[in-house]
């Protein structure tokens, strides 16, 4: 079922907070996003402040797709913006987005961060990480070796059929090979501590109570506990794990990414590219990292210290696009495996 719309102008909403008549802006930019709008509100308050453009938002937590559809040539959506690059590459597929031409977008995020045709691109990245027990002094893991009998009952991890998860062992399929991805998924159903389920913060959560050892997880749930965002619990999560950036044997680390591509009416289309140029300048940039301690996906961007304090994280250079067939492969996998049912 799609969840309750909520509409608003971010840029007419800053001003009436502040206690000023919001001026009527002549232009305008329409973001469907199944992102929570708070978390880019600072970022689009300062485009319009830059601009003189509103940029009103559309939350939509699922059904973005069915919603565009219905809406067809009359949809006042310009830009369509996902928390997950599957999703988004499934809008690209289903024709809901156009191709565009951006000088400085195709040198500002990498070429595997964006689609070859110019239908979406990356925005801000979610490093998948690993937390682990501090007294292990665990200075470098690779993915492979979350599968080696040395971490058996020692691990925890969320569901998966997570999207963070599904979108792991795709990468791990492109790099490896379907029956190399079944054997390493047989290897983490093995190593697991308990049930997967719950969410990344759970595991931070379970290391601390002596439940796992190490646990999967995203980047910046390790900067909101850090830095309070869950309350004084989640900072005592978080004093019990240290972080090691883990990669693929032969490439980089997994980086899932918030992108977003121009809708395929949009009838703001300038202003549409004007504010997805302005979500990978470096002001822009910094607030992400700010606002969520997401990691920059530009070179010039400057990730929050809590998060630079984990080291340097290399993405990995395979494409997004080469990992996204391989999702489903993933997810049967997952299925037959029963992933998700612990066995002890």
């Amino acid at each position: 079922m799609t969840t309750p719309i909520r509409f608003r102008s971010i840029a007419a909403a800053s001003l009436i907070a502040m206690g000023a008549a919001a001026p009527a802006l002549s232009q305008e930019v329409n973001i469907y996003t199944t992102r929570e709008p708070g978390l880019i509100q600072p970022i689009l308050e300062a485009f319009t402040a830059e601009t003189g453009i509103a940029a009103n938002t559309v939350f939509l937590q699922d059904g973005i797709a069915e919603r565009v559809m219905a809406e067809g040539e009359s949809s006042p959506a310009d830009i369509l913006m996902t928390v997950d690059f599957g999703a988004l590459i499934d809008l690209v597929d289903q024709g809901l987005t156009q191709s565009i031409e951006s000088d400085v977008l195709e040198s500002a995020v990498p070429e595997a961060m964006r689609d070859p045709e110019g239908n979406w691109f990356a925005l801000s990245g979610r490093a998948r990480i690993v937390y682990a027990a501090r007294d292990l002094e665990l200075d470098a893991i690779t993915y492979e070796a979350l599968a080696d009998e040395e971490w058996q009952g020692r691990l925890c991890i969320r569901s998966g059929q997570h999207p963070y998860n599904t979108a792991l062992f795709a990468a791990y399929i492109a790099h490896h090979g379907e029956e190399a991805g079944e054997e390493w998924l047989a290897g983490l159903k093995a190593n697991q501590a308990r049930p997967a389920a719950g969410g990344d913060r759970d595991g931070a959560r379970d290391i601390a109570a002596g439940i796992c050892d190490i646990a999967v997880g995203n980047s910046y749930y390790v900067g909101r506990m850090k830095s309070g965002g869950g309350g004084a619990e989640q900072v005592a999560w978080a004093d019990e794990i240290d972080v090691v950036v883990p990669t693929f044997e032969d490439g980089g680390t997994h980086v899932n990414v918030t992108g977003a591509g121009v809708a395929a009416h949009a009838p703001n289309r300038d202003e549409a590219i004007q504010l997805l140029e302005f979500l990978v300048s470096d002001e822009a940039q910094k607030l992400y990292a700010e606002a969520n301690f997401e990691h920059p996906i530009t070179e010039t961007g400057e990730p929050h210290p809590i998060v630079a304090s984990f080291g340097e994280i290399v993405p990995d250079t395979l494409s997004l696009t080469d990992i996204l067939p391989h999702r489903t492969t993933a997810s049967e996998i997952v299925d037959r495996l029963n992933f998700d049912t612990f066995e002890n």
